[in-house]
């Protein structure tokens, strides 16, 4: 597979890698069809609620430490600024960082905007975050409504560059473009790619580009690849605009999720000739050791890399032996992105949960590489044939196999989607923590937090008693995939 970095947007996750949003079947089935090239979308006829995919790009580039956001649309575009300052500041406080907000602005496009053109709003939020900012780089994400009537978003970043004399990079995120909102993270890393990323003055053996969201385990992957004589390099988010042009001088790049690291990952392996490593992701035991064995290969270290292995899995053995004793015999139910969702999977069966059903927010038949996930692939060669589905967020359709299986534990990757599970009584993790179950540490932090949480459910059971779910018995009693068209796209 190639990304034509040539062009100044991304390709959709449906355009080039033919992901999906409606499935419900096994993980085997689900496979096999891709491997067959047979495996079709299934659209809904009602649809709840979703994502943006012009949120995850934002979202990602506001925390460049550096950087400003110039988000080009409706002042309702930029409600999830509110949650992006969050996850800032606690990675601030994570690193005992003095605290600041996320330097965001929106240009508030009104009706005489979507009438007469954007263009001067536009101009004069890009000089307000240059002003108020002094930004080493200023990204201008776009809208629907900039999209709709289109406005030149790069004709006008050009002429601002000129002026300003900083990098002035579009990212084409409009929320319609795509019903994947992990799309959004493809645009901000093509922006990245194809602006900012410079070719390399030297080559770092030593350095390890580390894709990642908020980063909370850096001591810890510190530790490891010290033990390689490697030095992670974090990036996204938390990184400096000089940090993430000198990607392309890595020795190698690794990443906490393939749908997340996928694209840029692969970007510098094509353009710079950084190699990528594929692998499952580093949760759980299985995870951490085709992580580590795909990096010491990549880069010669594999006698160090088995040696850690070795020792880290005698060291956590007699624990997570406790903890499969007290975990056995309860059945969870997963929802979460494609990545974590096949990888927690097996993540609970390493700690001895059944895992009654999983859940993805979309699927990618395949990964940038032009392999099927590697998750994916792992799970499916499992004794287990377990059932799974592909939802965008579906409340109404989550809600439904809930009452239905009625699982011992929810657990996801969305917070929407564990508010209504514990009102039904049902203990519910949510993994707000890229890091959590990673690595041979993090099984056993996870496993412990299992068990907490399956001991300490009383919020739960008072609130089930207490709240009156929205959707009526007639709706629970329902097939759950009653409004998944048979009718492929």
């Amino acid at each position: 597979m190639s990304i034509n970095i040539k062009v100044i947007e991304s390709a959709t996750r449906e355009n080039r890698l033919n992901s999906i949003t409606g499935y419900s079947g096994t993980v085997k089935d689900l496979v096999k069809k891709v491997q067959c090239g047979c495996l079709k979308n299934e659209e809904r006829c009602f649809s709840q609620a979703s994502n943006c995919s012009s949120g995850c790009a934002q979202g990602y580039l506001s925390r460049i430490l550096d950087a400003a956001i110039v988000n080009h649309g409706a002042i309702g575009c930029s409600a999830d600024v509110i949650g992006e300052n969050t996850t800032f500041k606690w990675g601030q406080n994570i690193r005992s960082w003095e605290k600041k907000d996320v330097n965001v602005i929106n240009t508030n496009m009104t009706e005489d905007s979507t009438v007469f053109g954007g263009r001067d709003k536009l101009r004069e939020g890009i000089k307000e975050a240059y002003k108020r900012f002094k930004p080493k780089a200023i990204f201008v994400t776009t809208s629907c409504a900039s999209a709709i009537i289109g406005d030149d978003i790069k004709s006008i970043t050009d002429e601002m560059e000129k002026e300003i004399k900083i990098p002035v990079v579009p990212v084409f995120c409009e929320g319609f473009r795509s019903k994947i909102w992990a799309s959004g993270f493809d645009a901000a890393f093509h922006a990245i790619l194809t602006r900012i990323v410079k070719p390399p003055r030297k080559r770092r053996p030593e350095l390890v580009n580390m894709i990642n969201f908020n980063g909370s385990a850096r001591d810890y992957i510190t530790e490891i690849l010290s033990k390689l004589g490697l030095i992670p390099q974090f990036v996204v988010p938390f990184a400096t605009i000089e940090q993430i042009s000198r990607m392309s001088e890595a020795a190698a790049t690794i990443s906490i999720c393939g749908t997340l690291g996928g694209y840029l990952g692969n970007g510098l392996e094509q353009q710079y000739g950084v190699p990528y490593v594929k692998s499952i992701q580093p949760h759980g035991i299985a995870g951490m050791d085709n992580w580590l064995r795909g990096l010491g290969k990549t880069l010669g270290k594999e006698k160090e890399v088995e040696d850690y292995i070795d020792s880290e899995k005698r060291r956590i053995a007699p624990e997570l032996e406790k903890i499969r004793k007290k975990l056995k015999g309860k059945r969870a139910i997963v929802g979460m992105g494609p990545s974590f969702s096949h990888n927690y999977m097996r993540v609970l069966g390493e700690l001895g949960i059944k895992v009654i059903w999983g859940i993805s927010w979309h699927f990618d038949q395949h990964y940038d590489h032009g392999s099927i996930p590697e998750s994916s692939i792992a799970l499916s060669k499992s004794e287990e044939d377990i059932p799974i589905s592909i939802c965008d967020v579906q409340n109404f359709e989550i809600l439904n196999l809930l009452n239905k299986l009625k699982p011992d534990l929810y657990i996801a990757r969305h917070p929407g989607t564990t508010i209504w599970p514990t009102k039904m009584g049902i203990p519910s993790i949510m993994i707000s923590d890229e890091y959590s179950a990673f690595g041979y540490r993090g099984i056993i932090d996870f496993g412990h937090s299992i068990i907490d949480t399956l001991e300490n459910n009383s919020l739960a059971e008072s609130l089930s008693k207490r709240i009156k779910l929205p959707y009526t018995s007639w709706w629970l009693k329902q097939d759950t995939f009653k409004f998944l068209e048979n009718e492929v796209k």
